[in-house]
């Protein structure tokens, strides 16, 4: 009997799979191939399987051909495969015509995705748009009703692309199937709420936050899609240069003192803390967060969640957390003077505190601190670092390719001091293809800027200096504007000029 490595992706024939349920497939762990002849190609594993290749084939009339793999081959297969095959808008072409205003009662969860069957149109619909929105890598999808229709949107790669205009009859029972699946009360549609969905899709563990609030047109719904398997990731693959990373690094070995990440809502600053905790987390070190929501579960560190209807708010869970002998804490964000004040405290008293703030750039963030109420000397000697960062969009390496930049391009670069008025270089660009779905982009990255605190910045803070001449300084010192580092990443090739000035505001650096 043939042994099999691994089955390619041209090799299938998806149409084979269409009547076959996934439950059957899983349950025998066989992957049926494709048609040669008369012969019915098929992945199996064991004895079962070529039983069922067996039963499967004479249903086709068809003689079987089993191929022996392992396990995993097999399931792969099956989670990629069923996981591609249907969009919701073919569901929506499919239902067309029957009851869409009904509404399943329960939804068990966590279940595969893959491998419900309800036929409601509403959940099939529903899933349908799931399953799409992880495929397509959407972080969000939004539901919006309007006067006259609805329109579903999903946000991918940071911009919102139309996918959908379901007719306007089903608005309510979609949106009572959200509430259903997170635990919501459907029958108030007065209120904003806010729930949770835990499904599995494809053996991937996805959570979802679900955000209802009502309009004047009706319920309005947006889903935050997370993959809680891909919430880890290393400090290199938020974007930081090497330098930068240096010096990120050096700053997270330190004892105490404060780090700040900003920037404004969606601009991965979570997901850079995420990284850091990553980076320094040992069994000898005590880490806790309290976060607002919490995105991903990191092992073997504490993570409580902020509840304000029960008071459990960022000042008084950073209180609790500083009677846990923490080494390392995290606060999600720091909104207020009481839980700044709070955060302060703890790093004088020899924690190393991380955080968040909302800010325009790295140079605003004492400023802002300052603002809230904090005496500027407490500020200069707590604050140790502060990174400004935005999300860019980088181009599709499938479809890339080289172009000679035009006068207004190159004008950027001489104006910045880059390069030299004669000098000849190429930027970058994506033509569009199936990859990216045409739009020349295929994933994000970071540009950052880094406001290292030395002792003449903490005599500035003292003094009340404003955040411009913060800024012209630390330039003067060699720190990378936002604008100067998505500057370099398009000369790399990582991004495009387009997208770093749609991310990025002029500089007005008076010294470079």
């Amino acid at each position: 009997m043939v042994r099999l490595d691994r089955i390619n992706e041209e090799d299938v024939d998806a149409s084979i799979l269409r009547n076959i349920p996934i439950s059957f497939l899983k349950s025998n762990q066989i992957f049926p191939i494709k048609v040669e002849g008369k012969e019915l190609i098929g992945a199996v594993s064991d004895e079962k399987g070529i039983l069922a290749l067996n039963e499967l084939s004479k249903h086709y009339g068809l003689r079987p051909k089993p191929l022996i793999t392992n396990v995993g081959v097999i399931l792969d297969a099956i989670n990629k495969f069923y996981g591609s095959m249907s969009s919701a808008e073919e569901v929506m072409g499919s239902i067309s015509g029957e009851d869409l205003t009904s509404v399943a009662t329960e939804f068990e969860s966590p279940r595969d995705l893959l491998e419900l069957t309800d036929d409601a149109p509403i959940i099939r619909l529903l899933n349908a748009l799931l399953l799409q929105a992880v495929k397509e890598r959407a972080s969000d999808i939004h539901i919006e009703p309007y006067e006259k229709e609805l329109d579903v949107r999903f946000r991918i790669d940071g911009l919102l692309h139309k996918v959908l205009s379901p007719p306007k009859i089903i608005q309510d029972a979609l949106i009572s199937r959200i509430k259903i699946m997170s635990n919501l009360d459907i029958a108030e549609k007065r209120l904003p709420q806010d729930g949770r969905i835990r499904l599995l899709l494809g053996g991937r563990d996805i959570d979802i936050r679900v955000s209802i609030i009502p309009t004047a047109h009706g319920e309005r719904a947006v889903l935050r899609l997370l993959d809680r398997r891909q919430g880890l990731i290393g400090l290199w693959e938020v974007g930081l240069n090497e330098e930068d990373e240096k010096i990120f690094e050096e700053h997270l070995k330190k004892p105490d003192g404060i780090i700040l990440v900003t920037g404004p809502t969606g601009s991965g600053k979570t997901t850079t803390l995420y990284a850091a905790l990553n980076r320094i987390h040992t069994e000898e070190k005590n880490i806790i967060t309290v976060e607002d929501p919490i995105e991903y579960q990191l092992k073997g560190i504490g993570q409580m969640q902020v509840n304000p209807k029960i008071g459990l708010t960022f000042a008084s869970g950073l209180r609790s957390i500083l009677r846990q002998d923490p080494d390392v804490i995290m606060v999600g964000e720091i909104r207020d003077s009481e839980t700044a004040e709070i955060a302060i405290q703890a790093s004088l008293t020899g924690h190393l505190v991380l955080s968040t703030l909302h800010t325009n750039d790295a140079p605003g963030a004492p400023i802002r601190l300052i603002d809230m109420g904090i005496e500027p000397f407490l500020v200069a000697s707590s604050l140790s670092m502060v990174i400004a960062q935005r999300l860019v969009r980088t181009i599709c390496p499938y479809c890339k390719y080289s172009y000679i930049p035009s006068d207004a391009e190159k004008a950027v670069y001489i104006n910045h001091s880059y390069i030299r008025n004669d000098k000849t270089f190429n930027l970058y660009r994506g033509k569009g293809c199936d990859k990216c779905k045409g739009k020349g982009y295929l994933g994000r990255t970071g540009i950052f800027e880094l406001l290292d605190i030395d002792d003449e910045i903490r005599h500035m803070i003292t003094e009340r200096v404003d955040s411009q001449r913060l800024k012209n300084y630390a330039v003067s010192k060699g720190m990378k504007t936002l604008r100067r580092d998505g500057l370099e990443k398009v000369l790399k090739g990582i991004t495009t000029m387009e997208e770093v000035l749609r991310v990025t505001q002029k500089d007005g650096v008076e010294v470079y």
